[in-house]
């Protein structure tokens, strides 16, 4: 099955469009069936420092965070592990609401929200900065159904910027096999409305197997730690951890 990139419809409607909010609905249901919570968790965990051994507040970036709600699902559950976060949640759209960020400070994360195209992010001086040529850094670069938007270059200058500003990097992502590809077309059995049915379908045909994150990965091969695995039904993982920020070191 070759892998074939096209525009999902989710991203071109408006963020006040039924189909979208009724859509965006739908992936909550999606992420249910995903396990994707339980898939990022164990990522992140495998990432990150030990409970106690930071001595100040984890960066994180979300990359295509969305409306912010499957982040908070994961906030609760990690919540315990790392009570001090800084998160900030990147989108094209402003699609997080008040609603949303108030659950996150009632757990001790902190979140901003920024509204940029992940590729002009990705451009220098496109992040928010502390200098006019030097990007910001995270202990942890995370992203959900995101990467299989992008191909080529595109892909190519993305990986390149998390690679430079970050000491860790997951990604969850569809797995592109017959097995999801069968899932992707059942996703109206709980209730998905068209635009979720035939996005679905896409992110399959766009999505990923073997080592191909791992292929494009531009870091040196002694400077991390890589691993791209399968995981569930129905996604597939790519982790990395460059080789100075072991698991148990302090960020």
């Amino acid at each position: 099955m070759p892998r074939v990139v096209a525009d999902e419809t989710l991203d071109q409607l408006a963020p006040d469009d039924p189909a979208a909010q009724r859509s965006r609905r739908d992936l909550v249901r999606v992420h249910h069936a995903m396990g994707t919570r339980s898939i990022m968790a164990t990522g992140w965990r495998a990432l990150l420092p030990p409970p106690g051994q930071a001595t100040r507040p984890l960066k994180i970036l979300e990359l295509g965070a969305g409306d912010g709600t499957l982040l908070l699902g994961l906030a609760r559950a990690l919540s315990p592990t790392w009570p001090s976060v800084q998160l900030t949640l990147l989108d094209r759209q402003q699609i997080v609401s008040p609603d949303t960020i108030a659950p996150y400070a009632a757990l001790g994360w902190k979140v901003q929200v920024q509204v940029s195209d992940v590729l002009e992010w990705a451009t220098p001086g496109g992040d928010s900065t502390p200098g006019p040529t030097t990007p910001s850094r995270w202990d942890l670069i995370s992203t959900t159904l995101f990467l299989h938007h992008f191909e080529g270059m595109a892909l190519t200058r993305l990986l390149a910027a998390v690679e430079s500003r970050t000491e860790r990097f997951f990604a969850c992502e569809p797995s592109r096999g017959w097995l999801a590809l069968a899932g992707s077309h059942l996703i109206g059995a709980i209730g998905a409305n068209a635009v979720t049915r035939e996005d679905a379908v896409l992110s399959v045909h766009a999505g990923f197997r073997a080592d191909e994150i791992t292929g494009q990965w531009p870091g040196r091969a002694n400077a991390w730690q890589l691993r791209e695995y399968g995981a569930g039904l129905f996604s597939h993982c790519f982790s990395a951890r460059r080789a100075s920020a072991a698991a148990g070191a302090e960020p």
